[in-house]
């Protein structure tokens, strides 16, 4: 399913209501087929997504750039299991955050709309 966030003034943004499920919480809105962040709350709404992407940043360990290839190991017996998860919350949240500085600069609201509670 997918949740569409349309900005008054900016535009909008589309994502998996999965993605959408945590950046809400994050945010502490509920995860309701309709809703609005009117521009009283961006502001607030901003600082918690950036503070949990600078704690995610913070908590992952960097990752070497060259690492050894173990004796015998194959690369076609590599897993999604082994690899860490490419898109991290820093990249998710970033067009969100993108639209409420927008919508915040115009003066504007975001409304949001999901086939169902998510």
């Amino acid at each position: 399913m997918l949740v569409k966030l349309t900005s008054s003034t900016s535009g909008e943004v589309i994502l998996f209501a999965e993605h959408a499920h945590r950046l809400f919480e994050i945010i502490g809105k509920e995860c309701t087929a309709r809703g609005v962040f009117a521009l009283e709350q961006l502001p607030d709404a901003m600082a918690r997504l950036r503070q949990a992407v600078e704690g995610e940043k913070a908590a992952t360990p960097r990752v070497a750039q060259a690492q050894p290839v173990r004796a015998g190991h194959d690369k076609a017996e590599d897993t999604d299991a082994d690899k860490p998860d490419a898109v991290g919350l820093a990249q998710r949240a970033y067009p969100l955050i993108r639209l409420m500085e927008r919508t915040q600069n115009e003066g504007g609201f975001i409304l949001w709309e999901a086939a169902s509670d998510f």
